[in-house]
């Protein structure tokens, strides 16, 4: 990634922001971060943070950020947009934090290919306990703000990322790594931000079978 231009598909939470950080270190220059949101654009797919959360990571990151909304069948027409305008401004490479599921990562190809851009995956295939170590060895902070019911308990929200509590999941049989879509994170701090994003939670709901925490900016 040496000297390399890239958009980083930006979730707002811990996988993300680990391959941000693994391309940085390898010597990427970051040009873009790219969030899809929900069609009306308030709240971010999947982990459901709020437009303002995330542009305030952004923000701290020192890149910037472009967003797209989109229902699920809008989807790809609205990253392939996206990634069409980062090509256009000389953007070359996307880096996604896929890990080893293979239908996702032949997506992400996939659809990258499609506007020419190279799709780069800083986490494929290593094993998910020593990403998580090297995540918060390196000083990153985060905590679930999404529980998906189903496959693990609600209690877990809000609690914040550590050994133990991966200890804890994999003792109970849930990934700890959350790759099947059991929870989601955000991450507050970390070596890729000039200061914490500050945070606070003020509630839960629950809808479809998760149980979302409330996050706004201080």
């Amino acid at each position: 990634m040496k000297g390399i231009s890239f958009v980083a598909s930006w979730s707002g939470g811990k996988d993300s922001a680990m391959a941000f950080y693994r391309a940085m270190k390898s010597g990427g220059i970051p040009k873009r971060l790219l969030t899809m949101f929900e069609e009306d654009e308030e709240r971010s797919k999947s982990h459901a943070l709020p437009f303002e959360v995330v542009e305030a990571q952004a923000k701290r990151i020192g890149v910037p950020l472009i967003i797209r909304g989109a229902d699920w069948k809008g989807y790809e027409e609205q990253f392939l947009d996206a990634m069409k305008e980062c090509v256009e401004s000389g953007i070359s490479h996307g880096v996604f934090g896929d890990i080893d599921l293979e239908d996702h990562l032949e997506w992400v190809q996939k659809t990258c290919a499609k506007v020419d851009m190279e799709a780069v995956h800083p986490l494929w295939m290593e094993p998910r306990r020593k990403i998580l170590h090297e995540f918060i060895e390196a000083g990153f902070e985060a905590y679930i703000v999404v529980v998906n019911t189903k496959m693990m308990p609600a209690h877990f929200i809000g609690r914040k990322f550590t050994v133990e509590l991966m200890d804890e999941l994999d003792a109970l049989g849930i990934d700890s790594c959350g790759e099947s879509g059991e929870f989601h994170t955000v991450v507050v701090d970390g070596p890729i931000f000039s200061e914490r994003v500050p945070v606070v939670f003020s509630g839960q709901h629950e809808r479809d079978g998760y149980v979302f925490l409330e996050v706004a900016l201080e």
